[in-house]
């Protein structure tokens, strides 16, 4: 399971341009929940499905006007295991 987190700029807080938007509606596309944050916008999924979106959201926060994508990805870790192995 991996989780990853991405911004897309140009920003500008409240109010999110098609660059912004584009990127989110190419994950939710893909049938992730998409968690909209003050700092970074993140979902979750295994590790093929996330590679996807991934691959949309660049793409469509780009054709759409993205000046900059950044993004974040980690293991997520199950809080059930001792061990810290997911």
């Amino acid at each position: 399971m991996l989780r990853a987190e991405f911004t897309v700029e140009p920003f500008v807080e409240g109010r999110p341009g098609p660059h912004v938007r584009a990127a989110i509606a190419a994950v939710e596309a893909r049938g992730f929940i998409v968690e909209f944050g003050p700092f970074a916008t993140s979902f979750s999924g295994d590790e093929s499905r996330v590679a996807s979106a991934i691959e949309a959201l660049i793409r469509d926060a780009y054709e759409s006007g993205a000046t900059r994508v950044a993004i974040h990805v980690e293991r997520a870790v199950d809080p059930s295991d001792s061990e810290g192995r997911s």
